[in-house]
């Protein structure tokens, strides 16, 4: 043998090499097999995937095999093949405890409730031999949806070793069986053990809790965080009750709590604070949000806190003040800037400033000179930045194009590869579609297509959908050059103006794609103006005829919170918020409108 290894060295790696594929092969074969297998027990070939699987478990007996043989029986009905096959296997030297729960179900099939309950015991009972197999147990007893006897598993396993915690597993079966009492109670106590866990937790929590306070689970959770906060006192268990009370958009109680938490917090970290501000003034709770952002500026402990507490009042004093008190609204801007400066402290103070002069106090030169000058103080490049795509935006409003986009050409070249980059390329993309030149619009809108922004790539595909779609069938462009200025003149809060242009549309252009999109807007526009009717009106005139296209689903979701909020059409609301839950599931609306609809339902725990 050595001799031949001397004399042909070169066979046995060869050899080696032969062997390793011929077990690549046979893997190969034995994975295309199951597949097949699974394939036909999926499609109803029951007979067809028992012959594989008996075949793939004789080469090779593993236990995923076996189980897929007994099920593929129990299809077949052939109950005493599957028990003969479970019998078999409990009566070998090793036992597979969770083969007691698939006896016990093969029973249940049968209707043989007191045989099956029997071997259901069996498998909760071996856990006093070895409690290693209570997940395999309990994780069966789940695939049949025999909920308690999975709770009753892990509670002995833990019972018997209580270094086995299956706090988790448990929390979510409590919820499964609706007793929220102790799937809450779990849950606060595995976020105790880990915090790693609170958001899992506080996702399965909005899964039971509404914007009613009444609901049960909200008064269940409610109760479960008082009764641990008086047990033994805890920041976690304030931040989880100003979590609740934010989902019911009681925001008075919500500061509450984290004031309670600032207060206890030896850094005196306001984050919890800062970002209950934040969602206060989205959510349009402005007195709410007033009171937060004035405890924010009192207690501000630097010079930049305080001047970001001022953005956002001044941002909510702009919201609620009529065009009669802009002029106080500026006046106190020059004060803010006179105390604070006009460097690079007070840059987002300016820009707030601005925008406000430029958009709706109709000061847009002056806004620009002052933007211009702030781009010239010692900032940073994204500082710089932000402030040029402040005044660029000015610029478009202002109808200045070709200024605003060497402003956004800048700004991709000074913080190239940030987001802000991107930004200002789609606002390129939206210029050039302003001014009419598609072509370069569509040559920005296809590199943002795949942009790391999800909202930005959505943004993108959605401009390039509305250019391409409506140069096909029109050369000329002429609907699409319309449709365009009516984009511009709601910019620039023109509404009146911008549905006079849709109504030419919809009247010149009728049959082309553009009919959607226009009354989409149009539909928008009315909204803006509060002539509710009318936007209805619209709106079911765009599900009427275009009921299967692209846009269907912003019509239903516009027109049932359009009911919802404006016109107390709660049914209406309901129904159309259903539409979108049945018959557009991948739609972006799908999971604020699944939401919206079991709040108006009324019986949101399933």
């Amino acid at each position: 043998m050595e001799l031949l290894k001397k004399a042909f060295p070169y066979l046995y790696p060869m050899r080696k090499l032969v062997f390793i594929l011929f077990l690549l092969t046979i893997t190969t074969v034995s994975a295309q097999k199951d597949l097949l297998a699974k394939n036909y027990f999926e499609q109803g070939e029951y007979e067809k995937a028992l012959t594989l699987y008996t075949k793939l478990y004789k080469k090779s007996p593993r236990f995923d095999y076996f189980k897929a043989i007994i099920a593929t029986q129990q299809q077949l009905e052939n109950y005493s093949e599957a028990e003969l096959l479970l019998k078999g296997k409990l009566n070998s030297q090793r036992i597979n405890p969770q083969l007691y729960v698939e006896l016990g179900f093969n029973y249940s099939l049968q209707k043989n409730d007191s045989l099956a309950n029997i071997n259901y015991n069996k498998a909760i009972q071996y856990l006093e031999t070895n409690v290693v197999y209570a997940s395999s147990i309990a994780q069966t007893f789940e695939k049949y949806s025999l909920l308690e006897q999975a709770v009753t598993t892990y509670e002995i396993s833990m019972k018997i070793n209580p270094e086995r915690d299956y706090s988790y597993q448990l929390a979510s079966l409590y919820g499964e069986q609706g007793n929220l009492e102790k799937m809450f109670s779990s849950y606060l106590d595995l976020i105790k053990k880990n915090s790693s866990f609170r958001s899992l937790a506080e996702r399965n929590f909005s899964l039971y809790i509404t914007e009613d306070p009444f609901n049960e689970g909200n008064l269940l959770l409610k109760k479960a965080l008082l009764q641990k906060l008086q047990k033994t006192p805890n920041i976690l268990y304030n931040e989880l009750l100003s979590w609740l009370f934010v989902q019911q958009k009681d925001y008075k109680k919500a500061f509450t709590q984290e004031k309670a938490i600032y207060r206890r917090m030896e850094d005196g970290d306001m984050s919890g604070i800062i970002e209950l501000a934040y969602i206060a003034i989205i959510d349009e709770y402005y007195e709410n949000a007033t009171d937060i952002v004035t405890f924010l500026i009192e207690n501000a402990t630097t010079p930049e806190a305080k001047i970001e507490g001022y953005q956002h009042l001044m941002n909510i004093e702009i919201k609620t003040s009529s065009k009669k008190e802009y002029a106080k609204i500026e006046k106190r801007y020059e004060e803010l800037l006179d105390e604070y400066g006009l460097g690079m402290e007070t840059y987002k103070l300016q820009i707030d400033y601005n925008y406000f002069l430029a958009f709706q106090f109709d000061k847009k030169e002056i806004a620009i000179a002052n933007l211009k000058k702030l781009s010239k103080e010692p900032l940073t490049n994204f500082q710089e930045a932000r402030v040029k795509m402040q005044l660029a935006d000015i610029l478009v409003f202002d109808e200045k194009f070709n200024q605003a986009l060497i402003y956004y050409s800048q700004i991709q070249k000074n913080v190239k590869g940030d987001l802000l980059a991107q930004e200002a390329r789609f606002k390129v993309a939206k210029t050039s579609y302003y001014k009419g030149d598609f072509i370069w619009a569509q040559v920005q809108l296809d590199v943002l297509k795949k942009s790391a922004s999800q909202l930005i790539a959505n943004d993108a595909m959605q401009l390039s959908l509305i250019i391409r779609d409506n140069s096909l069938e029109d050369s000329t462009q002429t609907a699409l050059k319309l449709y365009a200025r009516a984009d511009l003149l709601t910019l620039q809060k023109k509404e009146t103006e911008a549905i006079t242009i849709l109504k030419e549309i919809l009247e010149n252009h009728k049959g082309e794609k553009i009919e959607d999109e226009a009354l989409l807007k149009m539909g928008e526009l009315y909204e803006t103006k509060g002539d509710f009717i009318t936007a209805e009106t619209t709106y079911l005139k765009l599900i009427q005829f275009y009921n299967e296209d692209i846009l269907a689903d912003d019509a239903h979701y516009h027109l049932a919170k359009l009911y919802e909020t404006k016109l107390n059409q709660q049914e209406k609301a309901k129904q159309y918020y259903e539409q979108i839950i049945f018959n557009f599931a991948d739609s972006i609306y799908f999971v604020e409108a699944r939401k919206k609809f079991r709040m108006l339902r009324g019986d949101e725990i399933e």
